[in-house]
């Protein structure tokens, strides 16, 4: 999978993707990223790249022109999904991680500023992300986190492709708990259930500490599960029920 990313700051970027799974990734040709200078195609002796806002207001509004010349000149974009990184996106999810994995060439678009022209919306972008409901200072950040999620999807990426299924958000439900050696440390014992050598009733306890941590934590999480044919059984339910003392629809 290729990414192309347009951004006014590139060292931001370099360091994050230099380690860990990313630049296992990349080294194994699980991924390709380019990174693109926006500068490069300013205006001037200084490489403007924003201006005021026509009908006046605070800050500066990254210009049309230098983002439609980065994108324009990196081979294969008419084909890639063009994706503008800002706060009035749609929301990162992990469905919608899994739609742009499936992309083979993204073409992210990192703004700053005020943000950008909105012709670079209506005329260059075919996707809008937010990473929340935030604001942050350009989307650099943004980048590494989309891309990070969206890398450790692919096949090969990571060592073992079975602990894809067992994350959090993955199938709706936040993850159980986990715990490594020693079996006591400091006087804290792990769930003797973890020792019994009992897998599928170590399944059992697992699959109910992901409904007990995910109904606690983000209800809205379990809410949108129990709204999903097959997401959570009856048996599922009535447990759930039963150790909250409580209803679910009263969450």
């Amino acid at each position: 999978m290729r990414f192309d990313i347009v951004t006014l700051f590139p060292e931001m970027l370099r360091g994050p993707f230099a380690a860990s799974i990313v630049s296992r990734a990349v080294d194994r040709g699980i991924a390709e990223i380019e990174l693109h200078d926006l500068r490069q195609w300013g205006h001037g002796k200084h490489r403007k790249v924003d201006d005021a806002p026509f009908g006046g207001g605070a800050g500066m509004v990254m210009q049309p022109e230098p983002l439609f010349a980065a994108v324009e000149s990196i081979p294969g974009q008419a084909e890639a999904r063009t994706v503008l990184l800002t706060p009035q996106g749609r929301l990162l999810t992990q469905a919608v991680v899994d739609e742009l994995a499936a992309v083979p060439h993204l073409l992210l678009l990192c703004g700053h500023y005020e943000g950008v022209d909105e012709r670079v919306r209506e005329h260059l972008a075919d996707d809008e992300i937010s990473i929340g409901d935030y604001v942050l200072s350009g989307g650099e950040p943004a980048a590494i986190v989309l891309v990070d999620a969206i890398v450790r999807r692919l096949p090969g990426a990571l060592g073992s492709e079975a602990s894809l299924d067992e994350e959090s958000h993955t199938g709706g439900l936040l993850e159980y708990p986990q715990y490594t050696r020693p079996a006591e440390y400091r006087g804290w014992p792990i769930p003797d259930i973890l020792l019994s050598g009992h897998h599928k009733d170590v399944q059992t306890w697992r699959r109910r500490q992901s409904l007990l941590r995910t109904a606690r934590r983000r209800p809205d999480l379990l809410r949108a599960a129990l709204a999903s044919d097959g997401a959570v059984s009856d048996a599922d339910r009535r447990w759930l029920e039963e150790e909250l003392e409580t209803k679910l629809e009263e969450l």
